[in-house]
């Protein structure tokens, strides 16, 4: 099978494609695997790095679908996935109620005032 050249920037680009047609065919999927990175290690090895191990499992579901095509795109077909955790690229959602609580640790009067108004934070 040929194995010719790509960069990093062909990578990338074909990626950020991948995640375009993600978030209109599977949101869940495109969530989970939006904060992955991917990096050209040598001439046939490709990186990833991911946050979790649950966005690792959702991405090993869409993982033949990108690499097939990728592979037909620059006609290499040698090459090597490596996995890297990374809980930095981990994405928190931020909540009124945690943005509150956090208030609340610097000025425990709110805190007072939520038991006596029970502030709706949903």
């Amino acid at each position: 099978m040929p194995s010719n050249h790509f960069t990093e920037t062909d990578l990338n680009i074909e990626w950020n494609n991948f995640l375009g047609e993600m978030q209109t065919k599977d949101i869940i999927v495109f969530n989970a695997i939006s904060s992955f990175k991917l990096r050209k290690k040598d001439e046939n090895t490709v990186e990833i790095t991911y946050p979790s191990e649950s966005a690792k499992s959702e991405f090993e579901k869409v993982r033949g679908d990108f690499f097939n095509h990728f592979m037909h795109k620059v006609s290499h077909f040698n090459i090597v996935v490596e996995y890297k955790n990374d809980v930095t690229l981990k994405k928190e959602i931020v909540t009124k109620r945690k943005i509150f609580d956090k208030f609340a640790e610097i000025n425990p009067i709110l805190k007072d005032l939520d038991d006596i108004f029970k502030f709706d934070l949903n």
